[in-house]
């Protein structure tokens, strides 16, 4: 079946209604069939883009904080007593501490300067005296009856209060 070429055609524009050579039609986005000089191309605002988050945050923040005081692992045999002398020099590499500040001591093993352990493990701490970059003093209260370097393996001298 042949079909006609639509020289002489009109068609009627779903627009206006009025009439218009065949040729000059276009299909708008809607499917309505209207003249070239009525085509209006689709609004941007029918085609919205996808919603995305807005970028109100990082990914994998890390914001600044202040570190909580935590103890340390002292080296083994840290605390160093001299007999007849109530002040105990601790060895603490690299330290960091002031003279006045105040440590707990935790894990003193056996009795040091031949003082019971316990003395060591006062939970209001010692007030310090620094004598250099890796070691301090202080006063326990009761004097040595051994010169030693003690206890244990696994001191650890901290703040008063741990966070946990």
């Amino acid at each position: 079946m042949s079909r006609s070429n639509g020289k002489y055609a009109q068609f009627i524009s779903d627009r206006s209604g009025m009439a218009f050579p065949y040729k000059e039609m276009v299909v708008e986005w809607n499917g309505s069939r209207v003249h070239v000089s009525e085509f209006e191309p689709k609004q941007p605002q029918l085609e919205p883009k996808p919603a995305v988050a807005d970028p109100q945050g990082l990914q994998h923040a890390r914001p600044a904080r202040v570190e909580p005081a935590t103890e340390n692992l002292l080296p083994g045999n840290p605390l160093s007593l001299t007999s007849g002398s109530s002040t105990v020099i601790v060895t603490e590499p690299s330290h960091r501490r002031s003279t006045n500040d105040t440590v707990v001591f935790r894990n003193v093993n056996g009795s040091p300067g031949g003082l019971v352990y316990s003395l060591f493990e006062n939970t209001s701490g010692f007030s310090i005296t620094v004598i250099d970059t890796n070691s301090y003093s202080f006063n326990c209260g009761s004097n040595a009856t051994v010169t030693e370097n003690s206890g244990g393996m696994f001191v650890t001298a901290g703040p008063v209060t741990l966070t946990p």
